[in-house]
C-alpha cells in the first residue's frame, strides 16, 4: 500500500472566528441524539443528579480528543485515517470500515424519534415511521448538493429552534431542590452516594459517557469536517457533492506540510487558538448546558415519581408533566421536538459514517482506484447502510434504548483504541513544535486509561 507522500505547500492565514464556526455544530447534533437527550435523562430519572459528573468528565474527555484529531488535520491538511494508513497500511482501513459498520447497523436514535413522534401526534407505527424516516435520510443525503453543507444547516437550523424551547422547559421548571442537587451531582455526591449508586448498571453508565459528545468513531469526522471546510493545510482539497445536483470537485485525499518557521509558528498557533475557542463555545459549552438542563428536567418532571419505566417511555412521561404543569399543546411539542432532533441526528451520524467507510475503502484499495470515485463510493455505501439499519428493523429489533445501549457500549471500545492511534500518530508523526504538549498527552492517556477501566468493569457486571 503506497500512499502519495505529503507535497509541500504554505499554511494559509486562518478567517475570523465566526467564519471558523460550523464542524462543531454536527458534533455537537451527534451527541444531542445519544447522550444528551436519551442516556444522561434516563439515568437521572433512575438515579438523580449524582451521576451528572461523568456527563462533563466524558464531553471533556471528548473535547481534548477531537482537538487531537483536528491537529492533525490541520498540520497536514489529510484526515487521520490517511495519516495512519500512511504509518501502519491496510490494517487501518480494515479496522475503521469493521469498527464504523457494526457499532452504527443498530438504528435505535432513529426508532427513539420515531416513537417520540408517534406520542406527540397521537398516531402511526414507530418501525414503519423509524423505517420511512431512513429512506428519507438518503433521499435527502443524496440530493443535497454538498454533502458537508447540507449536515452543517440541518443541524444549525434544529439547534437554533429545538435547543432554547427545550432548555427554557428545563429552566423554567428548575426549583431549588433541584439546583442543590445538580450542583452537588457535578462534585459526584448523589441522594446516598458518591460518584455511583449502588446497583447502577454500569454499561449504560458507560454507554452515557462514550455518547456525551459524538460518541465513538463519529469523533473521527471532525477530521473530515474540518478538511472539507477548509480549514489549516485543507484549504481547496475538496469535499464530496452529490451525484444528481451537485457540481464535481477535484477531491484530494493526500495532504501537505509547510516548512517550519517563526511565521508558519504563528500562523498555526492562530488556528489551533480559533479551534480551541470554535470547539470548546459550540461543542463543549452548548454541550454542558444542554447534558445538565435536560438531566436537571429529568430530574424535576419525573425521578421518583414514576415506576418501572421502560426504554425511552420516561420521555414521554416528562411530557405528561410538562403537559400538566403547563398545557397539552406544549407537551405534546415537546414530544415531537425533541423526535425531530433525535432524527436530525441520525441524519448526520449516517452522513458522518458513510463518510468515514468510503474514505477507507478507498484507502483499502488504494492501487486499484482514485479519488475522484469517492463520491460513488460514498452513495453506495450510503444506501448499503440504510438497508443494513432496514433488516435490523425487519428482523424485529424494537426496544430503541436497547439499540442505543448496544452502539454506545461498542463504541466505547473504538474510542479506546482510536484515541491510542491518533496521540501516536501526532507525537511521532508530526514535528515536535506541532505535536501535543505533555499535558495534553497525559490528558488523552487518562482519558484512555478511564474508559478502558470503566468498560472491564461493565464487562465483568455483566457477566456475573
Amino acid at each position: 500500500m503506497q500512499i502519495t507522500p505529503l507535497s509541500r505547500g504554505e499554511l494559509p492565514k486562518p478567517p475570523s472566528f465566526f467564519k471558523m464556526v460550523g464542524p462543531s455544530f454536527i458534533l455537537l447534533g451527534l451527541g444531542l441524539g445519544s447522550g444528551e437527550l436519551i442516556l444522561w435523562p434516563y439515568l437521572t430519572a433512575n438515579y438523580g443528579l449524582g451521576i451528572i459528573w461523568g456527563a462533563i468528565m466524558g464531553i471533556t474527555m471528548q473535547w481534548f480528543i477531537n482537538m487531537e484529531i483536528s491537529r492533525y488535520t490541520l498540520v497536514t491538511g489529510e484526515s487521520v485515517f490517511v495519516g495512519l494508513s500512511r504509518k501502519m497500511g491496510r490494517i487501518i482501513p480494515i479496522w475503521f470500515l469493521v469498527s464504523t459498520i457494526i457499532p452504527w447497523m443498530w438504528p435505535g436514535i432513529v426508532l427513539s424519534g420515531a416513537k417520540l413522534l408517534v406520542d406527540g401526534l397521537g398516531w402511526g407505527d414507530s418501525t414503519i415511521i423509524a423505517g420511512v424516516m431512513l429512506v428519507m435520510i438518503g433521499i435527502f443525503l443524496s440530493l443535497g448538493p454538498v454533502l458537508y453543507g447540507t449536515q452543517e444547516k440541518m443541524q444549525k437550523i434544529l439547534l437554533l429552534v429545538g435547543l432554547p424551547f427545550v432548555l427554557g422547559l428545563s429552566w423554567w421548571l428548575a426549583t431549588r431542590n433541584g439546583l442543590t442537587a445538580l450542583s452537588l451531582g457535578i462534585w459526584g455526591k448523589g441522594e446516598g452516594y458518591w460518584f455511583l449508586p449502588a446497583g447502577v448498571q454500569l454499561s449504560a453508565f458507560l454507554a452515557a459517557v462514550a455518547f456525551s459528545g459524538a460518541g465513538g468513531n463519529l469523533n473521527l469526522g471532525q477530521s473530515q469536517n474540518i478538511k472539507e471546510k477548509g480549514y489549516g493545510m485543507g484549504l481547496g482539497s475538496g469535499r464530496i457533492t452529490s451525484l444528481l445536483t451537485g457540481r464535481k470537485e477535484t477531491i484530494v485525499l493526500t495532504g501537505k506540510d509547510f516548512e517550519i518557521n517563526n511565521n508558519s509558528l504563528n500562523i498555526f498557533s492562530r488556528w489551533w487558538r480559533l479551534m480551541n475557542w470554535e470547539q470548546g463555545i459550540v461543542f463543549w459549552l452548548t454541550g454542558v448546558i444542554s447534558i445538565i438542563s435536560l438531566s436537571l428536567l429529568a430530574y424535576e418532571t419525573i425521578y421518583g415519581k414514576t415506576g418501572g419505566l421502560t426504554g425511552v417511555n420516561f420521555i414521554v412521561a416528562e411530557s405528561g408533566y410538562i403537559g400538566s404543569v403547563t398545557s397539552l399543546f406544549i407537551g405534546k411539542a415537546f414530544l415531537i421536538l425533541l423526535g425531530l432532533m433525535l432524527v436530525a441526528t441520525q441524519f448526520s451520524v449516517i452522513g458522518t459514517t458513510t463518510k468515514i467507510l468510503a474514505e477507507n475503502w478507498l484507502l483499502l484499495n488504494w492501487d486499484k482506484h482514485r479519488s475522484e470515485n469517492l463520491p460513488k463510493y460514498f452513495y453506495t455505501l450510503l444506501w448499503m447502510q440504510i438497508g443494513l439499519m432496514l433488516a435490523v428493523l425487519a428482523f424485529g429489533f424494537r426496544e430503541p434504548l436497547q439499540l442505543v445501549l448496544i452502539s454506545a457500549v461498542m463504541n466505547s471500545w473504538t474510542m479506546v483504541i482510536y484515541s491510542g492511534l491518533v496521540l501516536w500518530l501526532n507525537t511521532k508523526g508530526l514535528d515536535k513544535r506541532l505535536a501535543p504538549s505533555y499535558w495534553r498527552r497525559s490528558v488523552l492517556l487518562g482519558a484512555i486509561i478511564f474508559l478502558t477501566v470503566l468498560g472491564v468493569l461493565a464487562l465483568k457486571q455483566l457477566l456475573s
